[in-house]
């Protein structure tokens, strides 16, 4: 898991420029009408030296993007390939966004603050490169709810609202304009990879190897360094693989230019919350073979492994790269315990043990039609805590194994936070999302959005076990 945000004083990196300029290109941000922030994201602004900075400031740096003090003078837009939806497409980069500057935050980590919806690049294409409101308000409650629920993800940084009309063919238009900052532990794709392979620059994979196991991983390169990075992106990819599941997430587009080397979430569109545990959910509704299914996402991301694995087979033996793409499985299970257990707040007992609960879990969510965020909550700590709308539910035979199997293992903390006396669990289905949403069309009112961010990160205190509150937008 991320750390969560500590207090640190401003450091500025400039990191990214030791790769030269093979890697991006210069690109300048748009010239919006208005600079309007609609939220800021001040935990993880103190978390990296940024928590003073006043709204005037704010809206320069993250809506007119004048650099930072020491920082990057110039935007950088990130080129890479990917396959999407399994399709190779090299017209592909930075086409709507572009590395704005780097830092460290209070963890001494490495961090990059990148932008969505700040105007065309080289690789815009025909598109605006622009970003409409609602995706930045999407993106805003998407990160919120998996940084909550435990899941390695960006954080947005910023929102500010900028005063143009978008016209889109998926949304009604004209849509409101926005440019969104994200914060990242670095924007380095599996994509990224594959473009230099595709261009046969083995000095460039070489370079960026290196770059990755410095800068993600803190390694310097070993006897076989592109198999030393794909073990390291194989165990981080599969945590994020088995952290949707417990979060009962679907990213809906997981292509290889989708996937961060550093197993962070991010680059958030169709998303959705799955309500009950359906593995044939899906997110987008363009995905009409269920490629990006709730139930296939790690099947979805060992496949995009793979790819990465391919572009690396020019500098380094293929017998070790299969190795490492071999471990995702045992990987991926040990990961999606160590998630399922967590969310449940037990204490993990032995391998036997912990697999009969997690079959007997299984069963009992696929035979019913409890909601996912419904069960978590009332059975936090390993028993029922209290009467719930799901108790029939709970007493019919699908779930008879699971509460036998499931009353000898321990809670793994107390459940000490008011929110675990609450009625019921806080959520992010797609109605909620969009009843947001309606509020802030219609009547620009957001009141609803900004209580539902308090919510989830007072949801998110009650799961690390904080007793003090988040700081707020």
């Amino acid at each position: 898991m991320i750390p969560s945000p500590q207090p640190s004083p401003y450091r500025p990196e400039t990191t990214i420029l030791s790769l030269g300029d093979g890697f991006y290109d210069a690109v300048r941000a748009a010239i919006f009408p208005d600079t309007r922030i609609r939220f800021r994201n001040d935990a993880w602004a103190a978390a990296v030296g940024l928590g003073g900075v006043d709204d005037d400031a704010w809206a320069r740096h993250f809506g007119r993007f004048d650099p930072l003090p020491g920082n990057l003078t110039e935007p950088l837009a990130m080129r890479y390939h990917g396959h999407q939806f399994r399709s190779y497409n090299s017209d592909l980069g930075d086409g709507r966004g572009f590395l704005f500057a780097q830092l460290r935050d209070g963890a001494g980590r490495l961090l990059d603050l990148g932008t969505k919806g700040s105007g065309q690049t080289p690789y815009s294409r025909f598109a605006d490169g622009r970003l409409t409101l609602k995706g930045g308000v999407r993106e805003v409650l998407a990160t919120e709810m998996l940084e909550a629920l435990g899941v390695d993800t960006s954080r947005t940084f910023s929102l500010i609202e900028t005063g143009e009309q978008l016209y889109r063919g998926d949304e009604p238009s004209p849509a409101r304009s926005a440019v969104l900052v994200r914060l990242s532990h670095g924007h380095i794709r599996i994509g990224s990879f594959q473009r230099l392979a595709w261009s046969k620059d083995d000095a460039g994979l070489e370079r960026l190897v290196a770059y990755c196991l410095a800068n993600f991983f803190g390694e310097a390169p070993g006897d076989v360094p592109a198999a030393q990075l794909l073990g390291h992106v194989v165990a981080c990819t599969a945590r994020l693989a088995a952290g949707y599941m417990a979060a009962g997430f679907v990213h809906g587009v997981l292509n290889t230019d989708n996937i961060n080397v550093t197993g962070e979430s991010f680059d958030y569109g169709p998303w959705r919350f799955t309500p009950r545990w359906q593995p044939g959910f899906t997110a987008a509704y363009f995905d009409r073979d269920g490629l990006y299914a709730f139930g296939r996402q790690a099947e979805a991301i060992h496949w995009n492994l793979v790819q990465l694995a391919s572009s690396l087979r020019s500098i380094a033996p293929t017998a070790q790269l299969t190795a490492a793409i071999d471990s995702f499985a045992a990987a991926y299970e040990e990961a999606f315990a160590d998630a399922m257990f967590r969310r449940l707040g037990i204490a993990r007992r032995s391998e036997e043990e912990d697999l009969a609960l997690l079959q007997s879990l299984e069963v009992a969510l696929n035979r019913t039609d409890v909601e996912i965020d419904r069960f978590f909550f009332d059975w936090r700590g390993g028993s029922r805590r209290a009467a719930s709308p799901a108790d029939a539910i709970y007493d019919a035979p699908a779930f008879a194994d699971f509460t036998a199997q499931v009353a000898g293992f321990a809670p793994a903390a107390p459940l000490a936070h008011p929110y675990w006396s609450d009625r019921d669990p806080c959520s992010m289905h797609i109605g909620e999302v969009e009843a947001i949403w309606a509020a802030i069309a219609g009547e620009d009112d957001w009141r609803p959005f900004d209580a539902k961010i308090a919510a989830v990160r007072r949801m998110g205190d009650a799961h690390r076990g904080d007793a003090k509150p988040s700081a707020t937008t």
